[in-house]
């Protein structure tokens, strides 16, 4: 497995299409610009330019098939989101995951079962367990 460390970073578009091909174990360039579509528009050939430089990277691979080719993610999303959010808090907060979660609850309404589960997260990492 390929470690995301050792990576080069996600633009905000690149992540979202990221974001599509983890959703499926393989995906093809129509199939993730029609569900970009229903997010945002962009233009096919943008998506295809995301996707060619998300394969220099090597967070993509791909396989042809005749002429489509198949897109799967060659790091998984949760190791993938370890590492953009320890990036993230270490550039944005300082290193400080406080302020992070501070921010994050100044910033929006958390329904009370997010609450909860939150809470339970945090008494789980006191104990050392994930």
């Amino acid at each position: 497995m390929i470690d995301p460390q050792e990576m080069p970073s996600l633009s905000e578009a690149q992540l979202e299409i990221m974001n599509i091909v983890w959703d499926q174990p393989e995906t093809t360039l129509g199939e993730i610009w029609k569900e970009l579509q229903d997010r945002r528009t962009m233009a096919r050939n943008t998506v295809q330019t995301l996707l060619t430089r998300l394969v220099e990277k090597g967070w993509v691979e791909t396989r042809a098939q005749g002429k489509i080719f198949h897109y799967r993610a060659t790091v998984p999303r949760d190791s993938a989101m370890k590492h953009v959010v320890g990036r993230f808090v270490e550039t944005a907060f300082n290193g400080s995951a406080e302020g992070l979660v501070m921010a994050l609850l100044d910033s929006q309404e958390l329904k009370s079962d997010e609450v909860e589960r939150i809470r339970a997260l945090i008494v789980n990492a006191q104990k050392g367990e994930k």
